[in-house]
């Protein structure tokens, strides 16, 4: 299968920042219980941000990136794409914002994509689909969540958890390691928010099951991933794994004894950030040098539906 490079990465995060201790005023609950039940220390909140502004500004930062790497010019992209839930109105896209503020051209197409937290790597292989019969060189893709803005500020089992982010990459063909694998179970019951024509809808979460769930389906996105590639984890550089509970993260860690460095884990800053969290990793990672040319990466996510995703890529 034809793999993706990606050429340049961004993110963008909103000014406010929402601490356990914030949040120990907003209900019954305290910085000790978050961090010791989730890994949280704080979240970013949107005020005067959108899903679309903050993901036009992380696109702007991976375009400047790709820019200087490979002199990408905005005629040469061929897709805007953007996971997210919590989009800025039912329709247009935000993906359709984007590229209005990015200044793209009519040529360029745009639309969302909703896996919930796997919609970056949902994104991912489309973009992939994508770029092999495109005429153009270039894909964005771009994860954004305002999920404030469906968040119950009551609820301490759920407001804990989430933020708002967004991350972008700008990606091409090549032919380097790629393997993809995605599944969905057609399930609304343990994690949903109410949709069109509904006042106030906010996400409701059954966390025990989306906890048993996210261990399976983490371990089942590396493994088949890893079985498909012909690769050990020895062989992968870095793991990826969605930020949603730290607790989580551990719980896979603790199957891969003597791989645990290899786990990037960035949710003490950001919370869940739903879709954005891995680009919001990678960009990341890419500024703190972490990423180097030829190394294999491992990211894996679940999301509600559920769905759940693992995909291998060589930086």
């Amino acid at each position: 299968m034809r793999g993706i490079h990606i050429v340049g990465t961004g993110r963008a995060l909103p000014e406010k920042i929402l601490t356990n201790e914030d949040m120990s005023r907003l209900v019954d609950t305290s910085d000790e219980w978050i961090v010791t039940r989730t890994g949280i220390r704080q979240r970013h909140i949107c005020e005067e941000e959108t899903c679309a502004s903050l993901a036009a500004a992380a696109a702007k930062k991976a375009l400047q990136e790709a820019a200087a790497k490979e002199q990408v010019r905005p005629e040469e992209i061929a897709a805007v794409v953007v996971a997210t839930a919590t989009s800025d109105y039912d329709f247009p896209s935000t993906a359709c914002l984007v590229q209005k503020e990015l200044g793209l051209s009519s040529e360029t197409m745009a639309f969302d994509l909703a896996a919930a937290c796997s919609g970056f790597l949902y994104g991912l292989e489309v973009c992939r689909g994508l770029l092999t019969d495109s005429r153009k060189k270039y894909v964005l893709l771009i994860g954004s969540e305002q999920l404030s803005k469906i968040t119950d500020y009551t609820d301490r089992q759920t407001c804990i958890l989430f933020g708002d982010g967004a991350g972008a990459v700008v990606l091409r063909p090549d032919d380097s390691l790629y393997v993809h694998r995605a599944w969905s179970s057609g399930s609304s019951e343990s994690l949903y928010c109410e949709g069109v024509g509904t006042d106030g809808a906010k996400l409701k979460m059954d966390g025990s099951e989306v906890f048993r769930f996210a261990v399976r389906a983490f371990t089942q996105g590396m493994e088949d991933v890893l079985m498909e590639a012909g690769v050990r984890l020895e062989e992968v550089d870095h793991v990826i794994c969605h930020q949603a509970n730290r607790r989580i993260i551990e719980h896979v860690m603790k199957k891969y004894p003597g791989q645990e460095d290899k786990f990037y884990i960035n949710i003490e800053r950001y919370g869940n950030t739903s879709a954005a969290s891995i680009p919001i990793a990678l960009d990341e990672m890419r500024e703190k040098g972490m990423l180097k040319e030829g190394m294999r990466v491992l990211a894996v996510g679940f999301g509600a539906g559920f769905t759940w995703s693992g995909a291998l890529f060589t930086i």
